[in-house]
C-alpha cells in the first residue's frame, strides 16, 4: 500500500515537473480545457555564449602604478566590473581574470556589443592627487615637449585659468607636470550622490569614503593646507580645490562645471563601482546568435538519439525491467531539467555534455540492478525475490561508482575555469539525483508490476 501511494505521488510529481519544464504544453492543456486556473510563466533556461550567443571580451589591466599585490588589484577589478554588466541585465555574466593582468568577460545574449563595451570600458577611474614641486614639473615639461616648451613652465601650465592647456598637454604627453599621486582613489570611496551648491546652486558631486579613505584624506589635507589637492576621473582632472582646512569626517565634494544630468551620470558611476586600476580592450570574439541556435539544436539532438537508443538497448535487453528503468528515466530527466531552472544553472555545450553522460550513469545503475535480477532467476528464485536480491547485491556498487563521481565532480568545480565548471556542476547534479531514481524510484515502479499476471511469466523479467 506504501509502495502504491509512493508510486502515485511519483507520478503525480512527474506531471507536474513536466508543466514545470514544458510551460508551453501546460498552458495548451489549459487552454483546451478552460480550466479557472492562472497560466504558467515561461521561465526559460538559462544559456551560455557558446549556445545563445554573445561576445568574449579580454581587457588588460595598467598594473604599473599599483602599490598593493597584483592579485588584490585584479580581483577589485573582477568584482567591479561583474557589479557593471550585473546592471546591465546581462543574464549569467562570466567574469574572470586570467594569468597576472588580463581580465576575460563573457556576456551571453546580448544585443547591443559594443554599448557594454562602452559600459565596462568607461567604468571610471578616480584618482586625488596633491601638488607636484614645481621644478620637477618644469623638467616634465622640457624632456616631454623638448625645444616646442620654450618659456613654458608648469606654473603657467598648471594655472587654474590655464585648465584647457593643462588637460591638451595630458591627452597629448601623458605625464603629469602638475600633480601626483596621493595613494587615494575609487576603491576607497563608499558612496557618491549628487548635491547643488547652496549659493551659486551649481550640480556637484558629493563623496563618502570608507575607513581607510578617510584616514588617507585626512592626512592629506592636513598636509595640504593652502594648496591643490586634484581630483582625477580617467586620467584627466575634473576639479582642482585649494584646501582650506584638514578634512577628517572622510566627506569630499567634486565641484566640476557639472550639468545635473553629467553630475548625475557621474553618481551612477561611481555608485557602481570605481576601478582600482585602468584597464582597456584588447580582443573581442563574437558568437551570432545563429551559431549558438545550431550548436543548441545539434546538443539536443545528440540528447534525444541518445535516450532513444539507450531506452531501446534496455527494453532488447531486459524487456521489462528495462520499460520501467525508461520510465524512471523519464523521470530523472524532468527532475533535472526543473533543477536547471530553480538554480538556475546555466547551460553550456560542456554542460549539456555533463548532461547527457549522466543519463548513461542513470541507466548503468539499472543495468547493475537487473543484470543481478537475471543471476537471482537463474538460480531458480521466485521474481519477488529475485527483485530484492538485484537491488540489495547490486547498491554497494551502485554507491561507489556515484560517490566516486561526485567527488570528480566536486574537485573539477573547485579547482577549474568557468566552461569546465558547467560540465561539473551538471555532472554532479546529475549524479546526485541519478542514484535517487535509479534505486527509490526504479525500485518502486518495479514492485507495482511483481504480480500474479506478470511473475507466472518470467520472461517478461529477462
Amino acid at each position: 500500500m506504501n509502495r502504491n501511494l509512493f508510486l502515485i505521488c511519483i507520478i503525480v510529481g512527474s506531471l507536474l515537473l513536466s508543466l514545470f519544464v514544458a510551460p508551453q504544453f501546460a498552458n495548451k492543456v489549459i487552454d483546451i480545457t478552460h480550466l479557472p486556473v492562472p497560466k504558467i510563466s515561461a521561465r526559460p533556461f538559462r544559456l551560455g555564449l557558446d549556445l545563445l550567443g554573445g561576445t568574449h571580451l579580454v581587457y588588460q589591466a595598467d598594473l604599473s602604478k599599483v602599490k598593493t599585490s597584483a592579485a588584490d588589484s585584479m580581483s577589485g577589478v573582477r568584482d567591479v566590473v561583474e557589479r557593471r554588466v550585473n546592471l546591465f541585465g546581462v543574464a549569467e555574466p562570466v567574469v574572470q581574470v586570467s594569468g597576472n593582468d588580463r581580465l576575460i568577460v563573457e556576456l551571453a545574449g546580448i544585443k547591443d556589443v559594443n554599448q557594454a563595451i562602452q559600459l565596462i570600458g568607461q567604468t571610471p577611474f578616480l584618482e586625488f592627487r596633491t601638488e607636484l614641486p614645481r621644478d620637477q614639473g618644469d623638467q616634465i615639461i622640457k624632456i616631454k615637449m623638448g625645444v616646442q616648451a620654450g618659456d613654458l613652465t608648469a606654473a603657467v601650465l598648471c594655472d587654474p585659468n590655464n585648465a584647457q592647456a593643462f588637460a591638451s598637454f595630458l591627452l597629448q604627453y601623458g605625464a603629469d607636470p602638475c600633480f601626483q599621486s596621493a595613494g587615494l582613489d575609487g576603491s576607497h570611496l563608499e558612496t557618491s550622490q549628487l548635491v547643488f551648491d547652496p549659493q551659486t546652486y551649481q550640480a556637484q558631486v558629493s563623496l563618502n569614503l570608507n575607513d581607510e579613505g578617510t584616514k588617507r584624506f585626512a592626512q592629506i589635507t592636513q598636509a595640504n593646507v593652502g594648496r591643490q589637492v586634484a581630483i582625477y576621473l580617467d586620467g584627466l582632472p575634473i576639479s582642482t580645490p585649494v584646501v582650506q582646512t584638514a578634512i577628517t569626517d572622510g566627506n569630499a565634494v567634486i565641484s566640476g562645471n557639472f550639468t545635473p544630468e553629467a553630475a548625475k551620470t557621474l553618481v551612477e558611476r561611481l555608485n557602481s563601482g570605481a576601478l582600482p586600476v585602468p584597464i582597456s580592450l584588447i580582443s573581442q570574439q563574437t558568437v551570432g546568435a545563429s551559431l549558438g541556435n545550431e550548436s543548441l539544436q545539434k546538443s539536443l539532438k545528440a540528447g534525444l538519439f541518445g535516450l532513444i537508443f539507450v531506452a531501446l538497448f534496455m527494453i532488447l535487453l531486459y524487456r521489462l525491467p528495462g520499460v520501467v528503468s525508461i520510465l524512471a528515466l523519464m523521470v530523472y530527466v524532468l527532475v533535472v531539467l526543473s533543477f536547471y531552472k530553480i538554480i538556475p544553472v546555466t547551460l553550456t555545450l560542456a554542460g549539456i555534455a555533463g548532461f547527457i553522460l549522466t543519463l548513461g550513469m542513470a541507466v548503468d545503475a539499472n543495468v547493475l540492478i537487473f543484470a543481478r535480477m537475471k543471476e537471482e532467476l537463474a538460480a531458480g528464485k521466485d521474481v519477488a525475490r529475485a527483485v530484492d536480491e538485484g537491488f540489495k547485491r547490486a547498491w554497494l556498487s551502485i554507491r561507489d561508482s556515484h560517490a566516486t563521481t561526485l567527488i570528480s565532480a566536486v574537485i573539477l568545480y573547485m579547482f577549474t575555469t568557468s566552461i569546465v565548471k558547467g560540465f561539473a556542476l551538471t555532472l554532479g547534479i546529475g549524479t546526485i539525483i541519478s542514484l535517487i531514481t535509479a534505486t527509490l524510484i526504479t525500485r518502486t515502479i518495479l514492485a507495482a508490476f511483481v504480480r500474479p499476471v506478470f511473475t507466472k511469466r518470467r520472461w517478461l523479467f529477462g
